[in-house]
C-alpha cells in the first residue's frame, strides 16, 4: 500500500484505515470473550458449594503455588508492554526479544498450571467428583487453553516479524495479539481473586 494510505501521526499499528478497523473488530469479539468468562464464572459461583462430599477450596487450593503463577503471568504482561513500547520506536530486536521473554513466561505458566492439576487429581480432586469441581477445571482449563493458544499465535507473529519486518500489517498483528495477551491478565486476576482468594477465606 502507498504511503498516501499511511497516517504518520498514529502509532504503526493505527497507521492504515485497514488496520485501525481490524483493531476495533477485535475489541468487538474480546466483548464475546467477556460474555464467555462471564458465563463459567457464574457456572462456577453457583456451583461451588456443591462438593458432593468431596474436596472444597481449603482442602485443594495452596496460596503460594498460585501466587507463583500469578507473579509469572503478570510479569509477562509487563514484559509484553515493554515490547509495544519497543514496536513503537521501531526497534525490532528489543520488541522481538522481550515479547520471546513475555511467551517463555506464558508457557512457565502453563506448566505450573498443568502441575497443579496434576496434583489435585492426585489427591482425589478430579473432574466428575463434584460439580465444584467440574466448573473449576472448566474455568481454569478454558483460561490455560487461551494462554497455550496466545503462545502458539505469538510464535506465528513472531516468525512473520522475521520474514516480513516490521510493517503497518505485522504491527497491527503484533499489537492485536499484545492485547488478548492482557485480556488474558486481567481474567487471571479475577480467578485469582475470586476463586482462590475467596475459596481459601471460606
Amino acid at each position: 500500500m502507498s504511503d498516501e494510505h499511511l497516517d504518520t501521526s498514529l502509532p504503526l499499528e493505527y497507521q492504515r484505515n485497514q488496520d485501525r478497523l481490524t483493531i476495533f473488530g477485535f475489541w468487538v469479539f474480546l466483548a464475546a470473550e467477556i460474555t464467555l468468562f462471564a458465563t463459567l464464572f457464574a457456572t462456577y459461583f453457583t456451583l461451588q458449594h456443591q462438593t458432593a462430599g468431596g474436596p472444597v477450596q481449603q482442602d485443594i487450593f495452596e496460596l503460594k503455588g498460585v501466587l507463583i503463577e500469578t507473579f509469572v503471568l503478570l510479569t509477562s504482561s509487563f514484559t509484553c508492554g515493554i515490547a509495544v513500547f519497543n514496536m513503537r520506536n521501531r526497534n525490532k530486536g528489543a520488541m522481538l526479544g522481550w515479547f520471546i521473554v513475555t511467551l517463555l513466561l506464558g508457557l512457565t505458566f502453563v506448566g505450573f498450571e498443568i502441575n497443579e492439576f496434576v496434583t489435585y487429581v492426585h489427591d482425589g480432586a478430579t473432574l466428575p467428583t463434584s460439580a465444584f469441581l467440574s466448573a473449576f477445571y472448566v474455568l481454569l482449563g478454558t483460561h490455560g487453553c487461551h494462554v497455550s493458544l496466545g503462545i502458539l499465535w505469538g510464535i506465528s507473529i513472531i516468525i512473520q516479524l522475521i520474514r516480513r519486518g516490521l510493517t503497518p500489517m505485522t504491527a497491527r498483528k503484533f499489537f492485536v495479539v499484545s492485547i488478548y495477551w492482557h485480556f488474558l491478565d486481567v481474567v487471571w486476576i479475577f480467578i485469582f481473586t475470586f476463586v482462590y482468594l475467596g475459596g481459601l477465606m471460606k
